[in-house]
Order: C-alpha cells, then structure tokens, then sequence
C-alpha cells in the first residue's frame, strides 16, 4: 500500500502571514490523520518561514501516524531531528533561501557527507530517505550511503505529464525499479497532483509513500481538507 504524507508547510505558511495560532497547525495535521492520511511531512527551513522548530515538538507526542521531517542536514536540523526522532528522515540538498526543493542530490559526489549522516540517523533509530533525480546513477550511490529510501523528485513528470504521460512517467519506472533491485525503498513527490498521481501510481504500485504539501492544500479550499484526502487516496487505489 502506498502511503499518503500530507506535508503541512502551507498551513503554517497561512497562519504565520498574521501572527497568532490560526490556522492551527497541529489541530490540522491531527484533522489529516483523523481524514486518512498515513503521515504528516514538514520541512523546517532556517527561517521558520513556514514550519518552526517549535512546531516540530509540539507535533511529535500527538501524532498517530508517520512523521516525516524534510531537510539540509545542517548542524540545527540534525540536532532537531535525533531529539525529537520522527519515523522517518527526508535529506534535501536545499541551500537555506531556497522557497521549495527543486533538484535532487548529487549523491556521487557528496557520498561521504550522506553516508555520514545516514549513518547518525541510523544510530538514532531513525528511517532515512534521499531526495534524488530519476538517475540510475544518483540511485545507486544512494544505495551506497545506507539509506532507507529515496524519494523521487518528480517535477519533470509533472510538467511533462499533460504532453506525453508515457514519455513523463518512464524514467521514473526505470529508477524506481533501479532502486527497488539495490533494495531502496521508494517514495515521490513535488508537484504530485490529483491530476497525475493516480497515473504515476498506476506505472508504479511499489511506491511506498507519497509527499504531498501544496496542490493538496489548493484543492482543499475548493473541496474541503477531508475530501480532498480522501481523493488523493483514491488515486493511490484506483
């Protein structure tokens, strides 16, 4: 069963434009959870933009459900994550200014840096997750530096899913079955929509797990957050 993450980020990105605790972050994830999610993600930035550091605590003793923390190991972000050990880890290559994720490790040359800090979230009994390009190559040193999983970077399907979805979803069929073999777990996301999830999830049963923070959110103010839970795990069903 493919699992669906709700990333939280543009909730705390609406409550923080006015100050004050509305919308409540956490009264949304526990909603995401109550409503189907099997997991919340969040990625704390450096400038607590979106999702602060408080955040994080005050999440980790009341969900039921994976908690997902997305991030640059810098020295903060690994203090933060092997305090508060969520299920899993998601290591991006994000520089601190950086408004989104958009390109995925270069795991060849920096696989001495990951394998080391695989290595630290392993020792806190924490589930690492690389975030990479659909490149046999990224895959393999990823293999290579002990993680978990890797979570596909799935942008170019998305922007070229309208055009051509056989020609947008084929290298990921080839890196996820890459990764699969070299016995990677495998997760998705960025621009994963109701659009073009069910496809994807379709050409590649075997995901594990899905991220999806923005278009979810968007599709909420017309649907409402439980429907549109509830339709994005269709698709993860159809």
């Amino acid at each position: 069963m493919t699992r669906l993450s709700v990333n939280i980020n543009k909730i705390a990105t609406l409550r923080n434009a006015r100050g004050g605790n509305v919308p409540d972050v956490v009264k949304v994830a526990l909603d995401c959870e109550t409503f189907g999610a099997e997991g919340i993600t969040v990625h704390p930035r450096p400038d607590e933009r979106h999702i602060r550091r408080s955040d994080v605590y005050n999440l980790k003793p009341l969900l039921r459900t994976e908690f997902n923390i997305e991030g640059y190991p810098a020295p903060r972000f690994m203090e933060l994550v092997t305090e508060v050990k969520p299920t899993q880890v998601t290591l991006v290559p994000d520089s601190p200014d950086q408004i989104t994720s958009n390109a995925g490790w270069d795991t060849r040359t920096h696989l001495n840096f990951l394998t080391e800090t695989v290595d630290r979230l392993r020792a806190a009994g924490i589930r690492t997750s690389l975030f990479v390009a659909a490149d046999r190559q990224m895959i393999e040193y990823a293999a290579r530096t002990g993680a978990d999983r890797v979570e596909l970077y799935t942008e170019p399907y998305a922007s070229q899913y309208a055009d051509n979805p056989e020609t947008a979803v084929a290298p990921f069929i080839e890196a996820a079955e890459k990764a699969r073999e070299l016995g990677l777990g495998v997760n998705a996301g960025h621009d994963l929509s109701l659009l073009n999830l069910a496809y994807l999830h379709k050409r590649i049963p075997w995901i594990d797990e899905v991220s999806i923070g923005h278009a979810l959110i968007c599709d909420a103010l017309y649907l409402g957050l439980e429907r549109a839970i509830r339709e994005y795990k269709t698709c993860l069903h159809a």
